[in-house]
């Protein structure tokens, strides 16, 4: 059974940081993309930040300069540093990864709450 376990969510003032972790299980395929999507309330579901087995990555204009998108193969787990968090980083934070033959799995999402 295939597990994404998100972790690291929470409630932080504006200008803080928090770091999201996600740990995958039960892949029999080899990950290739690992990605961090978000969703506020009332709109669409939209990438964070995503890494490829390559050690590409790639950001969302919104969040270059204030997060950072690591993964540990080995571990196969995925984390996401925010730094500088602002209000409307708020929102409920996907972890996603997509294997070879386009699998492709999410995490039950974590709430990341930043009050100004």
């Amino acid at each position: 059974q295939v597990q994404l376990v998100e972790s690291g969510g929470g409630l932080v003032q504006a200008g803080g940081s928090l770091r999201l972790s996600c740990a995958v299980s039960g892949i029999t395929f080899r990950i290739n993309t690992m990605a961090w999507y978000r969703q506020a309330p009332g709109k669409q579901r939209e990438l964070v930040a995503a890494a490829t087995s390559g050690g590409s990555t790639n950001y969302a204009d919104s969040v270059k300069g204030r997060f950072t998108i690591s993964r540990d193969n080995a571990k196969n787990t995925v984390y996401l540093r925010m730094n500088s968090l602002k209000p409307e980083d708020t929102a409920v934070y996907y972890c996603n990864v997509v294997t070879a033959g386009y699998h492709n799995y999410w995490g039950q999402g974590t709430q990341v709450t930043v009050s100004s």
